[in-house]
């Protein structure tokens, strides 16, 4: 499992083919949550598995899948 940790308010999310997924908001519980503002995301909040992220380094949350596959698959908070 993924710590969360890791995870810090404003990392870019980018998908497994490099591209622009979102922004971290933060993190609630077993899911993250994309800021609302962001183009990548649009005008609302979505969330994303812990479980999608490969790794985390200081410039970014990686995911497994491609930006394609992530905004296919993200929930969209209501």
């Amino acid at each position: 499992m993924m710590d969360a940790s890791l995870i810090r308010e404003h990392l870019e999310v980018v998908g497994s083919d490099g591209k622009h997924v979102g922004r971290v908001d933060h993190v609630v519980g077993t899911e993250i949550e994309l800021t609302k503002l962001d183009l990548g995301s649009g005008l609302k909040h979505h969330m994303i598995p812990l479980s999608w992220v490969e790794y985390v380094d200081d410039d970014a949350v990686h995911l497994s899948m491609t930006q394609e596959d992530a905004k296919a698959g993200w929930r969209e908070k209501h």
